[in-house]
């Protein structure tokens, strides 16, 4: 099986998008040409999953009892309360941003060494994480998807990410 990381995605999105009109055999070769890597051949048992919710506010981080192993379980809660009043507009914008990324970087905190991660919520926030574990070394080669979902309670988010990874 083949894969792509997000940094090879983006760089041969180009490709992809150009050889829908090509014959069989070019389509065969660019394919063959593209940067991509071996998945590791591993059992799905055996990688390290995690699923998160969250929107803008907060977000439940999902996760096995043991790191690779065992059932799902709620890993943590992580909060990001928004950014305070203030009077000038790029000071509080510059408070947003940085609010958002320690937002992130808390819920990074609770997965260690991510193989496969899925992120669901409502609005755009997952996209932007998403973006920023492509960033961040640690998480660079992890596998990504994401859904558009309404917030749910704690079990039923665990029996969601279990149904996603079998």
């Amino acid at each position: 099986m083949k894969c792509f990381t997000w940094e090879e995605y983006f760089k041969c999105s180009y490709l992809i998008e150009a050889n829908h009109n090509l014959n069989p055999n070019s389509q065969k070769a660019i394919n063959d040409s593209l940067p991509l890597r071996k998945s590791k051949k591993m059992s799905d048992k055996n990688k390290k999953q995690f699923g998160v919710w969250m929107d803008s506010h907060q977000a439940t981080i999902v996760g096995r009892e043991n790191v690779d192993s065992g059932e799902f379980v709620v890993l943590g809660h992580a909060n990001n309360a928004g950014p305070e009043g203030n009077s000038n507009e790029n000071t509080a914008n510059n408070h947003e941003i940085m609010l958002t990324q320690k937002f992130f970087k808390e819920i990074a905190s609770l997965m260690p060494n991510v193989d496969a991660i899925h992120v669901s919520g409502t609005g755009q926030v997952q996209e932007q994480f998403i973006k920023f574990l492509a960033e961040t070394p640690q998480y660079k080669n992890a596998v990504s998807t994401e859904s558009t979902s309404n917030k749910m309670s704690d079990e039923n988010f665990v029996a969601y990410v279990d149904k996603h990874f079998k």
